[in-house]
């Protein structure tokens, strides 16, 4: 539990930007599982939902 501690420690906006996104692609998931899409087009929002997420990280850690 001390090593999860450390490494949170460490690089905390990391931590943020993972979970975030990881919270973020999975209601992304979710709220379109019945949007007939594509691979490529999932794809494509899965991973802007992850530089978004890092954007939000970024921009709250402005402040």
């Amino acid at each position: 539990m001390q090593k999860w501690r450390t490494m949170m420690e460490a690089r905390p906006r990391l931590w943020s930007w993972i979970l975030l996104a990881a919270g973020m692609v999975i209601l992304l998931l979710i709220a379109s599982k019945d949007v007939p899409l594509e691979f490529s087009q999932r794809s494509a929002l899965v991973i802007a939902t992850i530089v978004l997420a890092g954007l939000c990280v970024w921009i709250i850690d402005l402040e």
